[in-house]
């Protein structure tokens, strides 16, 4: 799967992905082949660029419930586009609440791990995509930890607004951000939020408080965070806000793994509430059966059987010598280490269950 950049797209290149308009309703899906009416289409969409399949690639396997998750992402981006656009122009949004009850009905209860599924951001689009992705996250990380319905609410409207600084410092930017960017993101955040008047109170503490978190970090004494870490939905989001940055997919860099990203969080537990990390970890899915993955001495291998008590000591097959190694048991792994996923082009988990129906053990 290749990245092809609007410019470049060409009539009879397949998709690699869906495209929606802001209602949901599917306009061009994956494998058609694109003619020059739908390039033009594509065009006024303001997307940067698309994932073309190549001429010989069959179409990559994905289930309904990736689907619905990439169609629901496309829809929010649309949605909290308009309402951070009002708030930050100081006018009313229009449905702000409407769409954090809609995250909060699909991802604060569910029975099951998802997978969370990163889309490609650029500067003009950034702040949208990084707000629903951090109120999907918060609302996972809040339902696994069992918080009452108005605390998820407060948290997960707090993950929508505590970017809206950026609208206006991001128009016409890059994805990239430094630091004096970035602090004047976090006062222009605070700025438009007090001058909200439509705002609960609650929300603004919780926005405050990671705001707090953040200038703390390199704060030898930590005061700010010891006074921050008292509010755990500042915690939450945090924490949410911390992993789809560094996972989050650019033009300019190649996006940090999940594994890598999960385990910088769970390395600096003075900084990430590790209660929290382990939430979100019981909220996606990483190392799950079919994964494929690197090992230590360049080896690959399969994940067979998830490791539910440490996930980065999986069961796996060794491509090298057919053999599965516990990752968990020092005296059977022969000093084999998970090092990280192995990706596909567009950010997927490359996954081959056939092979993996081969070799699961009995039970």
């Amino acid at each position: 799967m290749l990245f092809v950049k609007v410019d470049d797209l060409k009539p009879g290149m397949r998709l690699g992905k869906p495209i929606y308009n802001k209602n949901g309703v599917l306009l061009h899906d994956r494998d058609t082949k694109l003619t020059m009416q739908a390039i033009f289409g594509i065009k006024n969409f303001g997307l940067i660029g698309l994932y073309i399949l190549e001429p010989a690639e069959p179409l990559p396997p994905m289930s309904e419930e990736d689907i619905n998750f990439e169609r629901f992402q496309t829809m929010a981006v649309f949605s909290i586009r308009e309402d951070l656009d009002l708030i930050a122009a100081g006018k009313k949004d229009k449905g702000l609440d409407w769409l954090c009850s809609l995250i909060i009905k699909n991802y604060s209860n569910l029975p099951h791990k998802i997978n969370f599924v990163q889309s490609l951001r650029s500067g003009d689009d950034f702040v949208y995509k990084h707000s629903i992705n951090v109120a999907i996250l918060s609302a996972i990380i809040a339902g696994r930890m069992s918080m009452p319905a108005a605390r998820v609410n407060s948290i997960v409207k707090a993950a929508l607004l505590h970017d809206c600084g950026g609208v206006k410092v991001r128009q016409g930017g890059s994805e990239d951000e430094d630091v004096q960017t970035r602090d004047l993101v976090r006062v222009n955040t605070i700025e438009t939020l007090k001058n909200y008047g439509e705002l609960e109170d609650d929300i603004l503490r919780i926005v405050q408080h990671m705001q707090e978190m953040y200038q703390s970090e390199g704060d030898e004494n930590g005061k700010a965070a010891e006074a921050a870490w008292a509010n755990v939905n500042a915690a939450i989001l945090y924490v949410a806000d911390a992993y789809d940055r560094m996972t989050a997919m650019k033009s300019f860099e190649e996006p940090t793994s999940e594994v890598k990203a999960l385990r910088a969080l769970l390395a600096d537990p003075e900084i990430y509430d590790p209660v929290v990390v382990q939430a979100l970890i019981n909220g996606i899915n990483v190392l799950y059966p079919g994964v494929c993955v690197e090992l230590t001495g360049h080896q690959k291998g399969l994940v067979v059987i998830e490791n539910e008590m440490d996930i980065f000591k999986p069961w796996v097959l060794s491509f090298r010598d057919n053999k599965l190694y516990d990752l968990s048991n020092p005296s059977s792994c022969e000093g084999l280490e998970l090092v990280d996923i192995m990706k596909t082009m567009d950010n997927r988990i490359k996954l081959d269950p056939e092979l993996l129906k081969q070799y699961e053990p009995c039970t």
